[in-house]
């Protein structure tokens, strides 16, 4: 959008200077070309300063875009921590549940393992018994006396 305005104002001002130059007083060649020179240096003046104006604001642009950029940066950075300790602390919290079912089971199984040994012990003696009577009775008794 500024390319056509610029481009209309030099042609206006072309335009302008041309008149000038028309209806001015026949000067010498030098003088002539001298003022147009002058005229040119003018407007490229002009030029220059509107450049460096939009090429500052650029520079202003391209710092905050920098800087805004940086800050995503680090909230992502922070969030992407945040993330991590997240999923350690329920990988912990996972291990914990699970060794403390196992601790649980191995608890229970040491129980029942001992009720067990028990109860053995208990046949054992109820075996040792029971082939006492079975000898007892299989056993020839001695006859009494007659």
């Amino acid at each position: 959008m500024k390319e056509p305005i610029r481009k209309a104002f030099i042609l206006a001002f072309g335009v302008v200077v041309m008149l000038i130059v028309g209806c001015a007083e026949q000067e010498p060649p030098s003088v002539k070309k001298s003022r147009l020179i002058a005229t040119e240096n003018i407007e490229l003046k002009k030029q220059l300063k509107q450049h460096s104006k939009e090429i500052e604001k650029l520079n202003e642009l391209h710092e905050e875009k920098i800087k805004e950029q940086q800050k995503l940066l680090e909230e992502c950075l922070q969030e992407k921590e945040a993330w991590k300790d997240k999923s350690q602390q329920n990988i912990r919290e996972q291990v914990k549940s699970v060794l403390d079912a196992v601790m649980e089971k191995c608890a229970k199984l040491l129980e029942e393992n001992e009720k067990l040994k028990e109860r053995a012990v208990q046949f054992e003696k109820k075996a040792h018994q029971l082939e006492k009577k079975l000898r007892e009775i299989t056993s020839p008794r001695p006859r009494p006396l007659e």
